[in-house]
This record gives structure tokens, C-alpha cells and sequence, in this order.
């Protein structure tokens, strides 16, 4: 059944290290676009690498458009990798809504994680004013949601510049845009139906992993003000501001993702341990 599992989410382990350190990648993402920042903790972390059903290497006959349909059966896979891999006080490190994965597995299985690295979070995308807004109009969603169907091609070129916002990378912008058009465009409108019209506003308060916040400069997709209230409505949480633009600073801005992470968990005494050795770095 292990075996199972960590073929179905193709899942790799990686590195030197003790404590685990799982990666989770954003809508409509594989594992890959981890690269240039989990190679960084091989060295000091066990790095767990995972695609989600139907996307990347994953096996895509397990998809199952029931459980899928909303973002719980994504949380479950993590969780049985976690399983899987006999886990225990894992740092969890989702990007976009990976991140909002991770929470909710985290208020299934606590004790799988020690911390949440939140990179880009949003709770939910829809304006909901005058005390919350998302960034996006109930017809903005429905209007992405129906191009994917009409024109998935088109929408996978506006949709990853749009996203990484960085106009003088454009590199990033078309790495995004081949990840978008390797996927099923079915199973990649169902992802964005679970995703984009998620709510887990409630769920914040509940959270009792210590969790780190990195909110990008000029996000369209997780404006500065969701970030805001994901910190005050998130127990045990910071909030750092980031010089990255866009949505995906793991894409562009590596160097400055990798530094922040190491902080916090320098700050928060998250020793790695070597495998080798077992002596503390």
C-alpha cells in the first residue's frame, strides 16, 4: 500500500538530513518547480518531493473527479504520504494553494507537522466585502474557469504571465506557461474549480502549527491584504514581506525564498540533524 501511495503522488526523497522537509507545489504545478529551492536544504533536511494526482509523473488513473472536486482530497493524499513515510514534526512548505493543503492536513494530523511555510497564501480568492477581499470578482472566476474550457492553450499563455508578473523574466513566465500545458486541461479546470472557489477563512483559527507567512510584492493572486489577514487570523503565525514580485518568488526570486525559510526556521531552532553523524548543524 506504501509503495502505492508514493507511486500515485510520485514522491521522492531527497538529501542528508533528519527532518523532513516536504514541498508542495501550486495549482496546476509539479514538483519541479521546487528545484532551485530544495536542492538548497538537501544538505541539512530529508526533502519530500510529491506531485499531486494528474499532474507531473503521478499516476494519472488515480484520479478521481469525486475526490478531487475539492481541496480535502488533495489534503488526504498529503497526508497518506506523510503516512507513507512514517512522518512525524515535518516542515511543510506549499506553495500558493499548496499552502491552504497543507493547513488543512494539518488540522487532520497535527503531529505530522512542526511547521507551516506559507509561500503566497490565500484562504479564499473571492471578494467577499466590506470585510474581506480576495482579489477576484465572482465573475473574474467564472470567466478564468470558462477560457480554460474554450481555450486552454490561450488561457495557459495569459494565465502564467499574469501570475509570475515579472515582465522582464519572461523565462519564468514561459516555464510556468509549459507546466500549465502538460497537464489535462480537464483535470486542470477541476483543480482550479476546487481551488479557486475554495473558502477556508474558518478553518484559520483552528490551526495550532506554528506557521511562517512570505507575501510577494505586487501578487495579483494573493494581494498584500490577504496576507494581512491570513496573519490575523492565523494562531502562531508571522508574516514576512518579500522583495519578489509577482506569485511565485520559488520561480524567480530563489535566492530570497531560501533565505527567508532558512531564517525562520534558524529563529524558530529547527536544528537540522545529519543522517551520518546525528550531530546537530
Amino acid at each position: 500500500m506504501n509503495q502505492n501511495i508514493l507511486t500515485r503522488n510520485n514522491v521522492k526523497v531527497k538529501g542528508n538530513g533528519k527532518q523532513p522537509m516536504i514541498f508542495a507545489p501550486g495549482f496546476g504545478c509539479d514538483q519541479t518547480v521546487w528545484t532551485l529551492v530544495s536542492e538548497s536544504f538537501e544538505n541539512d533536511y530529508q526533502v519530500i518531493l510529491f506531485d499531486y494526482v494528474g499532474l507531473g509523473d503521478s499516476d494519472v488513473k488515480a484520479f478521481d473527479p469525486d475526490k478531487y472536486s475539492k481541496l480535502s482530497g488533495y489534503a488526504q493524499d498529503v497526508l497518506d504520504v506523510c503516512s507513507a513515510l512514517d512522518l512525524r514534526g515535518a516542515i511543510f512548505v506549499g506553495h500558493s494553494v499548496g499552502s491552504m493543503i497543507g493547513m488543512l492536513a494539518s488540522l487532520r494530523k497535527p503531529e505530522y507537522f512542526s511547521h507551516l511555510i506559507m509561500v503566497g497564501p490565500s484562504p479564499c480568492y473571492l471578494n467577499d466585502p466590506p470585510e474581506y477581499f480576495g482579489g477576484f470578482s465572482k465573475e473574474d472566476l467564472i470567466g478564468l474557469i470558462d477560457m480554460m474550457a474554450k481555450n486552454y492553450i490561450g488561457w495557459a499563455n495569459v494565465f502564467s504571465t499574469t501570475i509570475t508578473n515579472n515582465p522582464d523574466r519572461p523565462e519564468v513566465a514561459k516555464e510556468l506557461e509549459d507546466r500549465f500545458c502538460s497537464t489535462d486541461p480537464i483535470i486542470a479546470r477541476q483543480f482550479a474549480e476546487a481551488c479557486f472557489f475554495a473558502d477556508n477563512r474558518q478553518d484559520l483559527p483552528r490551526v495550532t502549527v506554528p506557521s511562517l507567512i512570505l507575501q510577494c510584492s505586487e501578487d495579483v493572486i494573493a494581494p498584500t491584504a490577504v496576507g494581512q489577514y491570513m496573519k490575523e487570523h492565523l494562531p502562531y503565525s508571522m508574516i514576512k514581506y518579500m522583495n519578489a514580485t509577482g506569485h511565485c518568488p520559488h520561480m524567480s526570486h530563489p535566492e530570497e525564498t531560501i533565505e527567508l525559510i532558512r531564517d525562520y526556521l534558524e529563529e524558530n531552532s529547527i536544528k537540522a540533524v545529519t543522517v551520518d553523524t546525528g550531530e546537530l548543524l
